[in-house]
């Protein structure tokens, strides 16, 4: 069937900074008798290549000025993209003022967003503010019932197919999506420009927030089959690495759940920079079932996998340093999901290949936890945004509030649990025992459930392993925020802690250390809690 609204063009305005596939273009509109406008670099750009070109200056009589501010900015160009072709008063102002149409606009803008990730000064971020581009184009796409505007190179081939079907012009179907594309653009352009200013002057919360983002990847669904979903990434002057980054080496398209859980993996295994030592991160439905560190990532991995072997299948495992072979071949003995990872050696991807399913994401560096930031989410009618839990405990920041003071090596299992903590939904509870997770209580109501649930589940691990006693004998424990009752404490006690990390400011705060003093427990206080819902 023909299309109905069929816009032939005659003539095009083209204004490109990116200039992919322009000449090409040029070259094309030219061979179907198009008359072609343009400015500075891209009507050079197009002479040079020995596409015929008209400076806009020429076209509307009136030069170039002020460094280029002004030079689309004008009756001849808004009023050849705006005029409506069958309604006889715009027919009459055109040919009144001389205006003649403008068919089809090729313009992307001036390079803002690359601009502040180069952390230009603030002088050049602002002549990189395209005020004329954006015009063009919202008076392009309101028109678009006869113009047909192109923001993106990738459009290119869908109006050179349309006009080649339909005899050098586009349908209405094609005019409709490229319109919705452009608007897009200029408000996703006016998001970048209005959170970079917002920056500059110190608004962490101003009065009205944009946000703007990519689309990656269109999901097969979201956490559940009834549920559609995407995958969009933002644009920051520094990218975090992380999934957003990563480049997918092998495997099945990554789903939402995939997603959600990689990120969490992959921002706890940052926590323990390659510089500290090999460190591995076992994730299950965005909660830790296992972390440990240790002398080779190899040993690192068995020991997070010790933690819980059961949750551990169908997994997402995150690594902090480069994926070797021997490691992978314990990862390949049981189902895993996504393995992430800095990098990876030749040897570990040819035995990860032999797993068809198994997606690897190599993401070239860590996550810098101490990276500030905002997160976001949705909620009925609204949104919240705060800054990134970046906060970090240092043994200078401990707090020793009982008789007997934490040994060394306590002191490094108490901070490795604290860590771990904080990347745990609350409440939060962790058993930690020479630098490896033996027990994990997470997402419950109230912390004595958090506490039973990871003893509970090390008795269950300490057993599938063939030990003699629970894991969590001769652990410390962390409590993500402080405990409210002595129960809590006392329950790890008799699971066989010797010291505890917690944040402190409980109204009880002196019952809980006398619990800690009448059991023999070292304690210390952060400060600090991290709460995780």
């Amino acid at each position: 069937m023909s299309d109905r609204n069929p816009a032939p063009i005659k003539r095009a305005l083209l204004s490109v900074s990116d200039k992919s596939g322009l000449i090409e273009f040029g070259q094309f509109l030219e061979s179907q008798g198009v008359e072609i406008l343009s400015t500075g670099g891209t009507a050079k750009a197009l002479a040079d290549a020995g596409v015929a070109v008209t400076e806009v200056s020429d076209h509307t009589g009136f030069p170039e000025m002020m460094d280029g501010r002004v030079k689309t900015l004008h009756p001849k160009i808004h009023g050849g993209l705006l005029a409506l072709r069958d309604d006889e008063a715009h027919v009459k102002a055109m040919a009144d003022h001389d205006i003649a149409r403008i068919d089809l606009l090729v313009v992307n803008l001036y390079p803002f967003e690359e601009t502040v990730e180069k952390g230009a000064d603030f002088a050049t971020c602002i002549e990189n503010i395209d005020i004329g581009g954006p015009a063009m184009i919202r008076s392009a796409a309101k028109n678009h019932k006869f113009v047909t505007v192109v923001v993106e190179a990738g459009d290119y081939d869908a109006v050179r197919a349309s006009m080649m079907e339909n005899n050098g012009a586009t349908t209405i179907a094609l005019r409709k999506k490229l319109a919705a594309t452009a608007f897009a653009r200029t408000g996703s352009y006016d998001a970048a420009i209005s959170s970079w200013f917002a920056k500059e002057v110190g608004h962490a919360y101003p009065d009205r927030i944009n946000i703007t983002a990519n689309r990656q990847q269109i999901l097969r669904y979201g956490e559940n089959p009834h549920q559609d979903a995407a995958f969009y990434t933002s644009r920051g002057s520094k990218p975090r690495p992380g999934i957003a980054t990563a480049r997918q080496i092998q495997g099945k398209e990554l789903s939402y759940n995939n997603l959600n859980d990689t990120d969490a993996a992959f921002e706890l295994v940052s926590e323990f920079g390659s510089k500290i030592g090999p460190a591995v991160a076992i994730i299950k439905h965005a909660n830790p079932c296992g972390v440990a560190q240790a002398a080779t990532l190899t040993e690192a991995y068995k020991r997070a996998l010790l933690c819980d072997q059961t949750s551990a299948f169908g997994g997402i495992i995150a690594l902090n340093g480069t994926l070797d072979a021997a490691t992978a071949e314990e990862i390949v003995k049981i189902f895993t999901e996504v393995v992430i990872a800095p990098d990876a050696d030749e040897k570990a991807l040819e035995i990860l290949a032999g797993k068809k399913n198994l997606r690897l994401l190599l993401t070239g560096g860590l996550a810098d936890p101490r990276a500030g930031g905002q997160t976001i989410k949705s909620v009925a009618g609204g949104y919240l945004l705060q800054a990134r839990d970046n906060g970090k405990v240092t043994m200078d920041d401990l707090k020793v509030v009982t008789e007997r003071r934490p040994t060394p090596q306590e002191l490094q299992d108490l901070l490795f649990a604290f860590t771990v903590c904080k990347h745990v939904k609350s409440n939060a509870i962790i058993y930690v025992k020479d630098g490896a997770t033996v027990g994990i209580g997470a997402g419950q109501m109230s912390r004595i459930d958090s506490a039973r649930v990871a003893v509970r589940k090390s008795e269950d691990a300490s057993a599938a392993a063939g030990l003699s006693e629970a894991m969590t004998k001769g652990s410390v424990v962390a409590s993500d925020a402080f405990f409210p009752f002595a129960d809590g404490l006392i329950h790890a006690a008799e699971a066989g802690v010797t010291a505890v990390i917690q944040p402190g400011g409980s109204m009880r705060d002196e019952e809980v250390i006398a619990a800690a003093n009448e059991r023999g427990l070292a304690m210390v206080m952060t400060g600090m809690r991290h709460f995780r819902h």
